[in-house]
């Protein structure tokens, strides 16, 4: 696929992303998900392997292709690996699936009830690299805890500063300024997100778009302008801690928001299964976040 087919493809396709993009710390948190004990890699090397592994039968189950996976959000070892001796990118372009490539580098400590990004001081030539490897976009999480507007407004203006970098290196940035579900001011730091994100998208230059990937919003449909605005190319959902059944219930009643789930998509997913009973447990969790982002209550 080339960038104009994958522009289209995310733009108009029905279907989800599939984040696939744990990294670091939270490794074997995903690993023990995925049935892997702590003690089962004496180094990094061996985790990340491990973690490789677990990617490689999601990406080359049968279930995965791009029938209803429209995209999916790879870690930076992903992204520089290979499967059956082809660069990761390619293998997912093969199956119609648009590469993205997660890009922030962590969170920093809370201040005004929000998380902000750590300094990215190697992105330039990060973005070069994925640039040179067929990726369509980058993907940059912050959190927000509380409905704090100086650091709503924080997270904002700096996830807006990274999309323009990442805009001018030719890829698509997903913007994710996730509100904590648990966040005892959940609506009202959703309504101020959604005040910030409109008037940063004011400020994007003409013909420039950006990605949103945004928690399901405690009262449904309040994101509908951002879904509807020109400067939006679309708006992506993560479960943020719902179970899977709950987060495709919520989803499904926000009108052009679809699916990016991770621990939603692989929950099921052990490795001591055989590979039918993986690519079955898979496929079901496919078809059910698909559903959820494409038939809306």
């Amino acid at each position: 696929m080339q960038d104009a087919e994958m522009l289209a493809r995310i733009e108009n396709g029905k279907g989800f992303i599939a984040a696939l993009d744990q990294s670091g710390g939270s490794t074997p948190k995903a690993l023990k998900g995925y049935g892997i004990e702590e003690g089962a890699w004496s180094s990094d090397e061996e985790m990340f392997g491990l973690i490789h592994q677990m990617r490689t039968r999601i990406i080359t189950s049968p279930a995965f292709t791009g029938e209803k996976v429209l995209g999916a959000i790879l870690f930076e070892r992903t992204m520089d690996g290979e499967i059956d001796g082809k660069p990761v990118p390619a293998v997912l372009k093969e199956r119609g699936v648009v590469p993205f490539i997660k890009i922030d580098k962590g969170l920093e400590a809370e201040t005004d009830g929000a998380q902000l990004m750590k300094p990215m001081p190697e992105l330039d030539a990060l973005l070069r690299r994925a640039r040179g490897l067929g990726m369509f976009g980058t993907k940059e999480r912050s959190v927000i805890n509380l409905a704090n507007r100086a650091g709503i407004a924080a997270v904002v203006r700096q996830q807006f500063e990274v999309a323009e970098q990442v805009l001018a290196a030719g890829l698509m940035p997903i913007i994710e300024p996730e509100v904590n579900i648990k966040s005892p001011e959940r609506a009202q730091a959703d309504q101020m997100l959604l005040e910030e994100i409109l008037t940063a998208l004011e400020g994007l230059s003409d013909g420039k778009r950006v990605m949103l990937k945004l928690s399901i919003p405690a009262r449904a449909g309040l994101f509908d302008p951002l879904v509807d605005h020109p400067k939006v190319l679309r708006v992506v959902a993560l479960s943020g801690g719902f179970a899977r059944p709950e987060a495709c219930a919520e989803l499904a009643k926000n009108r052009g928001m679809i699916a990016s789930f991770s621990r939603a998509l692989l929950e099921d997913l052990r490795d001591q299964m055989s590979d039918h009973e993986f690519d079955g447990a898979l496929g079901e969790a496919i078809d059910e976040i698909y559903a959820a982002s494409v038939v809306k209550a």
